[in-house]
């Protein structure tokens, strides 16, 4: 990867958000307007490749698909991805150019510096989205040997098999529960198929309502929840089947182990818990913690009534089955 930047300020060039100054933020909106064709949300300024820009304060990084500058204490992202790089595979991109090397920290520049590149990919809001989402469900679809392609080398191809394991620990005439559904990737593929009543939760109303709107618009038949995973607004023993899969990561362990006694709360056969093995949390994901087979073990062990087992499939995998 080519990299360049002004040796000058290199050793002031990395840009964080003050801790004092996150509670004060605007909550991302996934259909904010753009102005002049840019996205502005107080914090980040993102624009597309053809996009003039203003004169600014401090240019940080020019890497393969960003140019980067800090103008007073906004950051400004200049971007060439091309709309058919639009998918969810830009995670990846943005983590490997911007976050990894250090020149962007932390979970919420991450998520507003995403939201702007997929806005300013199209005209107006939901094209924005959907050309995200049929993008991502194509290359999620593509992926179909494990075996072959890109699994293992990049994090799309990685969950697209993650999704193919979790449905194949799903009956196919379940009712389904996902908490921290994220974009809703997995929902949306296991609404899919023939029998299944798939319900996707998120603690995001925003996430939310942007996946409803666009299953909508795919003719996909999910329900969608807003909720906090510890605190299901939903009867004992009211789905079949409840998804943790890559959520307890982005959460403190005791906000962990509420959220696993609510899904076997709700669950009447079966609650599938899936986690990274990561040397280190990914801050940039919102990761807070590592997690590793012995994390999985302590929690069956803790649980009674239930039938636990630990596999490993591209990180971890406890299962739990109804005695």
């Amino acid at each position: 990867m080519v990299v360049t930047a002004d040796s000058s300020t290199v050793t002031r060039a990395r840009f964080r958000v003050e801790d004092d100054r996150i509670p004060r933020l605007t909550p991302i909106d996934p259909f904010r307007a753009l102005v002049d064709h840019r996205y502005d949300d107080g914090l980040v300024v993102v624009m597309a490749r053809d996009s003039p820009v203003s004169p600014v304060d401090t240019r940080l990084v020019r890497t393969p698909h960003f140019e980067v500058w800090r103008h007073q204490r906004q950051l400004v992202v200049r971007h060439w991805v091309s709309p058919a790089e639009v998918d969810d595979g830009l995670t990846s991109v943005i983590n490997d150019e911007l976050f990894g090397p250090g020149w962007v920290t932390g979970s919420e520049m991450f998520e507003r510096i995403f939201t702007g590149i997929v806005l300013t990919s199209a005209p107006t809001a939901i094209e924005a989205w959907m050309l995200f989402y049929r993008n991502s469900l194509r290359r999620y679809d593509g992926v179909r040997d494990p075996r072959a392609g890109e699994v293992g080398r990049n994090a799309l191809a990685d969950f697209a098999a993650i999704h193919r394991h979790a449905d194949a620990l799903v009956p196919p005439d379940a009712t389904v529960l996902e908490l921290g559904c994220c974009f809703g990737f997995l929902s949306l593929r296991l609404a899919r198929e023939t029998g299944r009543t798939v319900i996707a939760s998120d603690l995001s109303a925003g996430t939310v309502s942007l996946l409803r709107a666009v299953a909508d618009r795919l003719d996909v038949p999910l329900q969608t929840l807003v909720a906090d995973a510890a605190r299901i607004p939903r009867p004992d023993d009211s789905v079949d089947v409840v998804l943790l899969v890559h959520l307890l990561e982005h959460l403190e362990p005791e906000h962990c182990r509420r959220a696993i006694d609510e899904a076997l709360r709700v669950a009447t056969r079966r609650v599938v818990i899936a986690v990274p093995y990561e040397d280190e949390p990914t801050p940039a994901f919102g990761h807070l913690w590592t997690l590793d087979e012995s994390d999985l073990r302590s929690w069956g062990q803790a649980t009674t009534g239930w039938n636990w087992s630990v596999h490993e499939h591209l990180g971890g995998w406890l299962v739990f089955d109804r005695t």
